[in-house]
């Protein structure tokens, strides 16, 4: 039962490392980083109470989108050891779900933003930042 306390005490300790503005930030300065076009990064802390913060970026193609989701899993948990809560989606749907907690990145295929427009469902979130 020791065993299971520290593990739990371990993980809590990972996401007080990062604040979720600072998480969000790291989040998009990666996806640059690693050519995802037009990011941005919305605060919804206003009008939502799930998280504080939308990451929302395109990939060129399936294989970008999961060069993307490789580099957010293996550069926050080696970097700033933080993992995913959970992955929802499917590469080849044209959209995936990276979720941190607070901070929730959507990964879109042009076609599928474009028809999703989350930015525009969003409307009433405060965009932070945008990369084109």
């Amino acid at each position: 039962m020791h065993g299971i306390l520290d593990a739990i005490d371990r993980a809590s300790e990972r996401w007080l490392l990062l604040q979720p503005g600072e998480l969000a930030r790291r989040i998009v300065d990666l996806l640059s980083d690693r050519q995802a076009e037009d990011v941005v990064l919305l605060d919804i802390s206003r009008v939502a109470s799930f998280a504080d913060y939308f990451v929302i970026a395109s990939a060129i193609n399936p294989r970008h989108m999961g060069a993307l989701i490789e580099a957010l899993d293996r550069d926050l948990k080696a970097n700033d050891a933080v993992s995913p809560l959970r992955h929802e989606g499917e590469i080849d749907s044209g959209w995936v779900l990276v979720d941190f907690g607070s901070v929730i990145v959507h990964l879109f295929a042009p076609e599928q933003r474009a028809y999703y427009n989350l930015e525009q469902l969003w409307a009433r979130a405060r965009e932070v930042v945008r990369i084109q």
